[in-house]
């Protein structure tokens, strides 16, 4: 049965391997049917489900104070702007978390690494965050010709208590799944509970989704706009799944 799905950490990480803040969090996302996405999902999971759909998400936030253990951040590198697009996955042992089908982010080092070490599936764009009193500005473009890329334009308001069934199923998610050396794991993930703000779209501008999932999702007005001012964010040990046991 899936662990159940809450705004708060349903567990700490039993020790720290990374550490990080994310900061001025966008969170653009639109429904899809589970069957039309089960193919991009890493073997040992699945596609987890709210009322018979999944979610594709497009998120923009920046990355902060990236570091490993308790050592302190890393210099020059431990801070940058990412965009990504994400599934939401559950495997046989019930644990909900992410699927990642790309990231864009301006950092080429953290790229290299993350690619070569994880197998997550980033890549280096130009990518930026620019704010205007109360207002936000995303941009990424993927790095090569005629790269797919992304931009985002928002307004954004105070605190809001906010806890519905999408938002709790979309945000609470204790972890990632991923392939890399011929296994499927999952990534412990451990940050407080989530707060959010009133946010407006003003303007959306994307190609990243449809290019990871060949859906046109992001043509259409999202299901769920959130923003959140950010949250620091505690990585755990991976621990592999036994993809022997029925999807």
């Amino acid at each position: 049965m899936p662990e159940p799905l809450s705004l708060g950490s349903p567990r700490a990480v039993e020790s720290t391997l990374f550490r990080q803040h994310w900061h001025d969090l966008i969170l653009l996302h639109w429904p899809v049917d589970p069957e039309g996405v089960a193919h991009l999902f890493p073997p040992g999971t699945r596609p987890d489900r709210l009322d018979g759909l999944t979610y594709v998400g497009l998120v923009f936030f920046e990355m902060r104070d990236l570091g490993a253990g308790r050592g302190p951040a890393f210099p020059l590198v431990g801070r940058f702007t990412e965009v990504n697009v994400r599934l939401y996955s559950v495997d046989a042992e019930g644990r909900r978390g992410v699927v990642f089908l790309s990231l864009d982010c301006a950092g080429l080092l953290p790229s290299l690494v993350a690619q070569a070490v994880w197998g997550l599936p980033y890549r280096w764009a130009k990518a930026r965050r620019l704010t205007f009193d109360d207002r936000l500005l995303y941009t990424v473009s993927r790095r090569g010709l005629h790269g797919p890329g992304a931009a985002v334009w928002a307004s954004l308001g105070p605190l809001t208590p906010t806890e519905d069934d999408l938002t709790t199923f979309l945000t609470a998610r204790w972890g990632l799944h991923a392939r890399a050396w011929g296994c499927t794991y999952f990534w412990p993930v451990e940050h407080p509970p989530w707060e959010f703000a009133e946010i407006s779209l003003l303007s959306l501008d994307d190609t990243l989704v449809e290019a990871a999932t060949g859906l046109r999702s992001a043509r259409r007005e999202p299901a769920s706009i959130l923003y959140s001012p950010g949250v620091d964010v505690r990585f755990g040990v991976p621990r592999r799944l036994d993809t022997r046991q029925k999807r």
